[in-house]
């Protein structure tokens, strides 16, 4: 791998990080990316998200690897790789509308017609209409073609009746992108549509679940005789499972870890234990140090992922293990976290005399969720496992 940049693509980090130096207030720069992934953030602080979101966007710094003609600035693959690692290094807050601009936008312009982009597209990106995705169902969620939600055709309209559950931003949220059944008939992977459908539609109900942190970031969606427009269709009728791939294929992106071992290293610097910093415990240090191993192997397995892209070659197996392993590491970062806090571990976030404002343990409870979000490791395990190691089915 050479990964020597251009003169380009340091002029592009060089704009990049001049202009977030300028405009990030050094009292945002926290990365709280688990906090902000399973928050329920309700008023302000889903406004300043979405403020943020409105400044970068307005700066032409929101969806950087779309297209000009779409509304992006055309990013070749380094430079998307250049734009995240600059957004991690200044700790800013997460941008609102991912579910938009990292799935349903590309989707869009690969499968939507032209009246579609058009409609879609510019709101997405401004964050005027916020997405959320309406995939997984009570019993179809690993087995996501076992969906059972419902589409009757009725003159020029859908009415769709089912059930939603785990959808992020849900509460928030305008448009929602759904699979839904259109052929009850057919094979489970045939007769399914992929489906755009104003939240803001008759017959939706959204309801918050609570997850052991005590926020309602996940909702599940109830449709009773919704109706749609079949002009709202993406791509062709029954034939929503393809489109459906082709969101998922941007689903699983690789966050870095390396903020989280900086954080990890103050935290052990902070705590005390055995009446000295816990950083002087040459087995606290080993196990930092084997952290931040793990998470620059993670780092260079995601180059070697990009590489294949950059010589035009169909994506490898790195997205399911980059997937699989970044979580799982994160998991072990906040529970060695835990237990270097000590009884300090049970602070909540935010609450008074809490180290590290009560981050460790908001993200120790956060973090299963991120290993079942976009394919749990299980299922991770079982892809690698049959289709790179050739190994049998469990």
């Amino acid at each position: 791998m050479d990964f020597t940049l251009s003169a380009e693509d340091e002029a592009f980090r060089t704009e990049l990080r001049s202009w977030l130096d300028a405009n990030l207030p050094p009292d945002e720069r926290r990365n709280r990316f688990a906090l902000e992934f399973m928050h329920s953030e309700a008023g302000a602080q889903w406004q300043r998200r979405v403020a943020w979101h409105k400044q970068m966007h307005a700066a032409g710094w929101v969806a950087v690897h779309w297209p000009k003609e779409c509304g992006g600035r055309g990013a070749t693959l380094t430079q998307q790789m250049i734009y995240q690692e600059e957004l991690e290094r200044a700790r800013g807050p997460v941008l609102v509308n991912g579910q938009g601009i990292g799935l349903v936008g590309p989707t869009l312009m690969i499968w939507g017609t032209e009246e579609q982009r058009q409609r879609y597209l510019p709101p997405m990106l401004a964050a005027r209409e916020i997405w959320c995705q309406g995939y997984s169902e009570p019993g179809s969620g690993s087995d996501l073609a076992s969906l059972q939600t419902r589409a009757a055709e009725d003159g020029d309209y859908f009415v769709i009746n089912g059930q939603k559950l785990w959808t992020s931003d849900a509460h928030h949220a305008d448009m929602c992108f759904v699979l839904v059944r259109t052929d009850p008939d057919a094979p489970k992977h045939k007769g399914i549509s992929y489906i755009l459908v104003d939240m803001h539609s008759p017959g939706i109900t959204v309801r918050p679940l609570e997850q052991m942190t005590r926020d309602t970031g996940f909702n599940e969606v109830f449709f009773e005789d919704v109706r749609v427009a079949k002009k709202n269709v993406v791509g062709e009728k029954n034939n929503g499972w393809l489109v459906a791939l082709t969101s998922l294929m941007y689903e699983r992106r690789y966050r870095g870890l390396d903020n989280n071992i900086g954080e990890l290293v103050e935290l052990a610097k902070t705590v005390r234990r055995n009446g000295h910093s816990a950083l002087e415990d040459d087995d606290v240090r080993q196990q930092i140090a084997q952290f931040a191993c793990e998470v620059n192997a993670l780092r260079l397995l995601n180059l070697r992922q990009l590489t294949r892209q950059l010589k035009g070659l169909p994506p490898g197996p790195e997205s399911s293990i980059v997937k699989l392993v970044t979580t799982e590491i994160n998991f072990r970062i906040n529970k060695f976290a835990t237990e270097l806090l000590g009884a300090y571990s049970q602070l909540e976030l935010d609450a008074p005399f809490a180290i590290a404002e009560g981050r460790w343990l908001y993200r120790m409870l956060a973090s299963r969720g991120l290993t079942i979000a976009a394919g749990s490791s299980e299922i991770q395990r079982n892809i690698i496992g049959e289709r790179v190691l050739g190994l049998p089915k469990s």
